[in-house]
């Protein structure tokens, strides 16, 4: 089983055409949506997130440039505490306006370990927002880099020695990858689409005659949510997120945050067939932020692992 993955809200009135509004923003996004979706795929590949709105810009390049200050942001997740090789990951990100603000431009790096198996890989963003109106941008986005695949095969007991399938050494592959991400948001709003790993490349990392089975499906993420300013003290802000590549079950999370003067926060989140998710973070002077996540497993995996721990760690530079 392999893991897959907003911004300070201002109170405004929209007025009447808010409902209006938000109807055709989800229709056009659920459209994208399906239509992603019909496409070809053969497994989840990629790491998952909890606490996937702090890390937005990984999942979706579009997101960079869509608050007013750049952001550093880093992430450790520790999968399944107790188990021998359990997976691990750790992100990097840094992304931001330039003095052109309908420029954003942003970068990531991140390791993915699981056993012998490791995926390291960096990739560069750029991305562009048009004005639609007064209350809505929206952003389309591009990242590319590379992707380094290794796998220890001296970690590795076979059930038949000299199987000439694997190989006592570290075997590494690099590939180039690239994803494309549209992002539709306003002050209290937002809706992003992405589409990772669009370049669907083959991966050999033993020699062989015969092609290799191993590819980089492309995968399909959809995300949106909304900030509810309750009064001066509290927002809350519930969200939803959408992960698909065929043949593997559609996979979603449905979360629930709540502010206390824009400082602590409290949350909560399912995600289908895997986990329940507890949530708490705290911003000091909206500039350094720190968030941590427990997942409850509600499959059998419960028995031999003593939870999921996730920490994210952020700091936000002061505008000029």
């Amino acid at each position: 089983m392999k893991r897959i993955m907003i911004h300070n809200a201002k109170r405004i009135n929209i007025g009447n055409t808010a409902p209006e509004l938000l109807k055709w923003l989800y229709a056009i996004m659920l459209c994208l949506f399906l239509i992603g979706v019909s496409q070809r795929g053969h497994a989840q590949q990629l790491p998952q997130v909890s606490q996937y709105l702090s890390q937005a810009y990984m999942m979706n390049p579009a997101v960079a440039g869509s608050k007013t200050e750049f952001e550093a942001r880093s992430m450790n997740r520790y999968q399944w505490v107790g188990i021998t090789d359990a997976p691990r990951t750790f992100v990097l990100s840094l992304q931001g306006p330039l003095r052109n603000p309908k420029v954003g431009l942003g970068g990531y790096l991140f390791t993915d370990n699981a056993g012998p198996t490791r995926r390291t890989g960096i990739q560069f963003s750029y991305a562009y927002h048009f004005k639609l109106n007064d209350y809505t941008k929206l952003s389309l986005g591009m990242s590319m880099g590379m992707l380094q695949f290794a796998i220890d095969g001296s970690k590795i007991t076979l059930g038949e020695q000299g199987d000439p399938a694997l190989f006592s050494q570290l075997s590494d592959q690099i590939v180039f990858d690239a994803t494309f991400g549209a992002y539709l948001y306003g002050e209290d709003y937002y809706i992003g689409f992405s589409a990772p790993q669009m370049l669907q490349n083959q991966i050999n990392l033993y020699d062989s005659e015969t092609q290799s089975l191993s590819k980089l499906e492309d995968h399909y993420y959809l995300f949106g949510g909304y900030k509810w300013q309750v009064n001066d003290d509290f927002m809350l802000e519930p969200s939803a997120l959408f992960k698909y590549v065929f043949p593997a079950p559609l996979k979603v999370d449905i979360s629930a945050r709540a502010f206390y003067r824009k400082m602590v926060w409290l949350g909560a989140s399912w995600r289908s067939n895997d986990a329940w998710v507890a949530m708490a973070g705290y911003e000091w002077n909206e500039r350094l932020m720190i968030g941590y996540s427990y997942d409850f497993s509600t499959t059998n995996i419960r028995r031999h692992s003593d939870g999921t721990h996730e920490i994210q760690l952020g700091f936000r530079f002061v505008s000029k």
